[in-house]
């Protein structure tokens, strides 16, 4: 059952239900190391696994190939392989994921915003 919402400014008028399609966009990066791979991979291009390790730093090799998988599953990620000795990986954003980057900045941006008084609610939560 939809429940009537109101759009906020600018806006589309979404009822963020169960059934909800604008839930997948959040389900999609709910995992901790998601967005920070898809993330890097828009800012440098693509890359292979150890080297995304080395750039995102506090990943470990199994957790990448974890939130990879993921997000290959997803359709954000391309996994693309090399006939060449040793074999070479390496993974790249589809289009989707390319355009995942929009939002994400825009999360970002509110996060420089409103993290801090985000942050400073959380403590207060917990000194009740």
């Amino acid at each position: 059952m939809d429940m009537p919402t109101g759009p906020g400014p600018g806006l589309p008028d979404v009822a963020y239900t169960a059934d909800c399609r604008a839930r997948v966009a959040f389900e999609v990066l709910a995992k901790r190391w998601d967005g920070v791979v898809v993330f890097t991979l828009g800012a440098h291009g693509p890359m292979r696994p150890r080297a995304l390790v080395a750039r995102i730093g506090g990943i470990s090799p199994k957790v990448l190939n974890e939130a990879l998988r993921r997000l290959e599953r997803n359709g954000l990620v391309e996994r693309r392989a090399y006939a060449e000795a040793p074999p070479r990986v390496d993974y790249a954003l589809t289009e989707a994921g390319t355009a995942l980057l929009v939002p994400m900045r825009a999360m970002g941006a509110w996060a420089a915003r409103y993290a801090d008084a985000v942050l400073a609610a959380q403590d207060r939560h917990e000194a009740r």
